[in-house]
């Protein structure tokens, strides 16, 4: 009887250390670096702390209410109106309102915009669109329409927002950021957040190890040796399209020669070789957990029907850019001498202008069909056609837009991060981003 006494007390006191270990904690100063623009959207971290939107997306990619409180849309999505929430303040104070609002959006969005026009009316904003707006309220929630306060004295957005944490300065290489104490949705748990940006991978990883940093990157190719070296590692679903934009003008204007590179490209080799097994071979825009239809977008490499749509033609020597960073430099390269098996004669270059095709990388976010497509295509620059809130509807508008052969799918990339042993709690958002203004740090008084 004693004896389970004391099995009994020991098995509680253990329990009550872990709720202990993993009950958030206020105060500390959070350091994160990344090789990406902290400012940049989207998913510059700096940005999604900095800036809140009209909407935001839950864990399960759905959209609720921020700045908004609610949406009301009339004549069939043509028309929607959004109502601020009361009472939240820009960081300097500044009260934020429709106008605010809108010269915030104005500033961001100036073309290829999900709206026609956007009016500030009272203490509600108003969207208005030529074409049916079905996907708007999910649209609102992403970095891109995440909402700066416009002076007069700025030429755009500022780094004054209403968001978790406010912008207090930058000196070298760090950009300081500090909690919000009166944020709509409550004080964030770290005091401080500490962001380098721009910094190569291998001197995250070292000061990783140094304890001078507590979230790192770990890029797709990198994470199966970072389990190896036994870092805390967490990793998102495919959040991240690898992709060719081709030119349609120039030595690439025919739909065909475009076609032909894409029955020319070995996925699989990509995947195993050059990402060690993380990426998963995509020929369509949004990955098949998404949609539930993207396995009839054909991935396999087919060289005959590649010479066959080339039909023998004499093309000139293709420019291929990708960013000077070297698993994007690899991959370019692969890519180049999987086309040239096909007849086409391809050089790679890292300047990214005056170019016949550009291999880059894609945010995917994670939200309904309807929604991820027409993000998807804007972030490619295009312009999305409308369609029914069907699965054979938004297929057939994926196909559309792909039958045009101008960007040509490759590969679905998980994010992964890497964490140090005193940060608690730290989760990914639904788009595969760390969640810095939940985490807390065990240390932190």
């Amino acid at each position: 009887m004693l004896r389970r006494l004391v099995i009994s007390m020991l098995l509680a006191a253990a329990s009550m250390c872990a709720v202990a270990r993993t009950r958030p904690h206020y105060g500390g100063t959070l350091r994160v670096e990344t090789t990406g623009d902290a400012w940049q959207p989207p998913n510059g971290l700096a940005r999604r702390l900095v800036f809140d939107g009209l909407m935001q997306l839950d864990a399960n990619g759905i959209a609720e209410p921020a700045l908004a409180i609610d949406a009301e849309s009339e004549n069939r999505s043509h028309r929607w109106e959004f109502h601020l929430r009361s009472g939240v303040h820009f960081h300097d104070g500044t009260a934020l309102t429709a106008g605010s609002v809108v010269a915030s959006l104005n500033a961001v969005c100036s073309s290829n915009c999900p709206w026609t026009s956007v009016h500030a009316v009272g203490t509600s904003v108003i969207f208005l669109s030529d074409s049916p707006m079905p996907n708007l309220p999910q649209l609102l929630a992403l970095d891109e329409y995440r909402i700066a306060l416009v002076t007069s004295d700025t030429t755009g957005a500022s780094n004054v927002g209403t968001g978790p944490f406010q912008f207090a300065g930058a000196a070298n290489g760090v950009i300081t950021l500090t909690a919000n104490e009166s944020h709509w949705q409550g004080r964030p748990f770290v005091d401080k957040i500490e962001l380098r940006d721009h910094r190569a991978v291998r001197d995250q990883w070292l000061d990783l190890s140094l304890g001078r940093a507590d979230v790192v990157d770990v890029p797709p190719e990198l994470l199966r040796l970072a389990r190896e070296q036994r870092l805390s590692v967490i990793t998102s679903q495919p959040a991240v399209l690898l992709a060719i934009e081709m030119n349609d003008a120039g030595p690439l204007a025919n739909a065909s020669l475009r076609a032909s590179l894409g029955f020319a490209v070995d996925r699989a080799s990509l995947s195993n070789v050059i990402f060690q097994h993380q990426g998963e071979s995509a020929a369509s825009l949004l990955p098949q957990e998404m949609t539930g239809y993207s396995f009839l977008f054909p991935v396999v490499r087919d060289l005959n029907k590649a010479h066959e749509l080339k039909g023998g033609l004499n093309v000139s020597p293709l420019i291929l850019g990708a960013d000077n960073d070297s698993t994007m430099q690899l991959a370019a390269q692969r890519l180049a001498l999987n086309m040239q098996e096909a007849g086409f004669r391809v050089q790679v270059t890292t300047p990214l202008h005056h170019l016949d095709m550009i291999l880059r990388k894609v945010d995917v976010p994670d939200m309904d069909t309807g929604a991820a497509l027409e993000a998807t295509i804007r972030r490619l620059g295009e312009t999305p056609v409308s369609t029914e809130q069907t699965a054979i509807a938004q297929y057939q508008a994926e196909h559309d837009f792909l039958d045009k052969h101008s960007v040509l799918p490759l590969l679905f990339l998980p994010r992964g991060f890497a964490t140090s042993s005193r940060i608690l709690n730290l989760r990914l958002d639904s788009d595969g981003m760390p969640m810095l203004a939940d985490a807390s740090l065990e240390d932190a008084h």
